[in-house]
């Protein structure tokens, strides 16, 4: 009697990715035709680049996803080509507006390219990754990947100083932010450390006043994080960085305990470092000053002053409620409108409406990510699910926050939309790990 052949039935999910990717890239191909009409009258043949090759990339990136991972969350590739291709659009924007003789009109070209890169690392990841607990077995690896990256920028010769910020490394060619992959590293292993040591943070120690306060050893890691973001800011004067990585450390901490406890001790000792840090450093005193009284004219061309503030918010007047269409604005007056500054430009050009689609899509992506996290049984999956979303999370408040001046500039890149090869890598690598953990998940927590 002949067996029965075994057919394989493809999760319903994959067909909604699809879906939604060929919406997406209609109003991919719509955006990059308005930019070209509003800019230069005329469709240039070179907007099929822009268009065709991130298209094949997630076409791609979802036929991996349906033979490698196919229970995965269905929304998170969508979500990332959304933000991706949106950033394209507005750095393409950004370099039509620039005069022809100008060198540097090739900047969207070059994050074309990235993007490219970015989603081939992040298939390689998704595809060598099988299940995301075997990287529980390399967090002291981790750990020390992670510093030696933050390292890099300040060793001589391949070190690189940009706007005084120790952040960069050349490589030959290329010049990449290796804070942007350490950040990666850095939560896996406080993923995989903090749930090793979870019950003695959690219920080991002396009542004080009716709080149970841990032993000292166990406040080490605490103390260490935050001299090492310290470090980050005085060594390599990077103010996003070193919030970044306190901030992850106590989200997660608070997750894997439940204690307040040390969510109160670690804004004591951000308050305090950052008051510190404001008296004997100019660069964070001028980042401060230019954020509570940019109109003052003082503070303009200080250090880390508000010359970028206020162009920013004279195009966000501009573009009031519905903005004044892709092309229709002046984004690029506002320096560095394509890298720190691009909320700015999608908020002229697309108004308060477009940002809230903007914050909608990175809400999405959060929550998600926190649903897989929930979805979870043990509790590294759940503080590596959690890590990376929040990863994205406090890195998009913090630079939004800083454009739109609810806290102090920072220097940090806005995720998947801003220029930038290395933040553009690091995020793609983001999605994917997400996606490995969503597809790992027991049949009885799927994410739909």
């Amino acid at each position: 009697m002949a067996k029965a052949k075994r057919v394989r039935v493809m999760p319903a999910k994959r067909n909604l990715e699809l879906i939604m990717l060929i919406f997406t890239f209609g109003v991919y191909a719509f955006a990059l035709a308005q930019v070209q009409l509003a800019t230069i009258q005329v469709l240039n043949p070179e907007g099929w680049f822009f268009w065709s090759v991130p298209v094949v990339l997630a076409l791609g990136f979802h036929m991996l996803l349906r033979f490698k991972a196919s229970d995965a969350d269905p929304l998170l590739l969508p979500l990332g080509f959304f933000l991706n291709s949106l950033g394209i659009v507005m750095i393409y924007r950004l370099d039509l507006a620039k005069p022809l003789a100008e060198l540097d009109r090739t900047v969207g070209q070059r994050q074309v390219i990235w993007m490219a890169v970015a989603m081939l690392i992040a298939a390689v990841v998704l595809w060598g990754i099988k299940n995301h607990l075997s990287l529980r077995k390399y967090i002291y690896i981790s750990m020390a990947v992670g510093v030696v990256l933050l390292v890099l920028p300040l060793l001589p010769v391949i070190g690189k100083t940009v706007n005084g910020a120790h952040l960069w490394v050349n490589l030959g060619p290329l010049s990449i932010q290796p804070g942007e992959l350490a950040k990666i590293a850095l939560t896996i292993f406080f993923a995989g450390y903090l749930t090793s040591r979870r019950e003695s943070l959690a219920v080991v120690g002396r009542k004080v006043l009716g709080i149970r306060i841990p032993p000292a050893r166990e406040l080490g890691p605490i103390a260490f994080i935050w001299l090492a973001s310290l470090a980050v800011l005085v060594l390599q004067r990077d103010l996003g960085t070193s919030l970044l990585y306190f901030g992850l450390f106590l989200v997660l901490i608070y997750v894997a305990t439940a204690r307040a406890f040390y969510v109160f001790v670690g804004l004591i000792m951000f308050i305090s470092g950052a008051v510190i840090a404001s008296k004997f450093m100019s660069y964070v005193g001028g980042r401060l000053d230019g954020w509570l009284d940019p109109l003052n004219e003082a503070n303009y061309s200080a250090v880390g002053g508000s010359y970028q503030i206020v162009q920013s918010m004279f195009g966000l007047a501009h573009g009031g409620l519905f903005g004044t269409g892709l092309g229709g604005g002046l984004p690029q007056i506002v320096p560095l409108a394509n890298s720190d500054f691009i909320m700015s430009a999608i908020g002229e050009e697309l108004g308060l409406v477009g940002i809230f689609a903007v914050l909608a899509m990175y809400l999405l992506l959060v929550a998600r990510a926190l649903r897989v996290a929930n979805a979870h049984s043990d509790d590294f999956s759940k503080l590596l699910a959690v890590g990376l979303g929040f990863v994205i999370a406090l890195q998009v408040f913090i630079v939004i926050g800083g454009v739109f001046r609810v806290v102090p500039l920072t220097g940090l890149t806005t995720p998947l939309l801003a220029a930038g090869g290395s933040s553009l890598v690091a995020n793609w690598i983001i999605i994917a790990l997400l996606l490995r953990l969503s597809d790992t998940l027991p049949k009885t927590g799927t994410v739909n």
